[in-house]
């Protein structure tokens, strides 16, 4: 089962795809960037699997991908009602789930990652486009157990009620 991370998130600009394109060889990218890439590079390649094209072949959006990943995109952290505040526990601070010693407080829990972030850590998804648009919230603690324990089911079928059925995971 592919992952939906690899289905909705262009490898060049690592977000949501942007009006998807599929090249000849199956690969999908936003329209901008395979076309910012290919106009900055001398051949016509796949950026996925490298392979050449003896001419920049036509793109037309794949409007099956776009409108999955619209509705990804429109997803908000409102819809997420259970992970509420006063879900957290009792027991204390979140701790930063990337501090791979003496852990900082977390300041930040990422929906997509099911990462909690310390500021430094969470600098990233402020500043690179793929990340910027991953929903944050307050700190929670045991995030994926929480999402679990609410929809009793596997993590990957938490959002078939909005058309899809696997988690959207952080690919980086």
């Amino acid at each position: 089962r592919e992952a939906l991370s690899s289905r909705l998130l262009c490898s060049v600009c690592l977000d949501v795809f942007t009006d998807p394109v599929t090249v000849p060889c199956g690969h999908n990218f936003c329209m901008k960037c395979i076309t910012q890439t290919w106009d900055s590079s001398a051949g016509v390649r796949c950026p996925m699997c490298r392979r050449d094209f003896d001419q920049r072949p036509e793109l037309s959006v794949n409007t099956g991908i776009s409108k999955v990943a619209d509705q990804l995109k429109k997803f908000t952290i409102k819809e997420i009602s259970f992970c509420s505040t006063e879900q957290q526990d009792e027991a204390g601070d979140v701790l930063c789930d990337a501090c791979p010693e003496n852990k900082l407080t977390a300041v930040k829990s990422c929906l997509v990652c099911l990462t909690s972030y310390c500021e430094t850590h969470l600098k990233p998804h402020h500043s690179f486009p793929g990340l910027k648009r991953h929903q944050l919230m307050d700190p929670v603690m045991n995030l994926e157990d929480r999402l679990r324990k609410k929809h009793d089911r596997p993590l990957e079928l938490i959002f078939v009620n909005v058309g899809w059925t696997h988690f959207f995971k952080c690919c980086l």
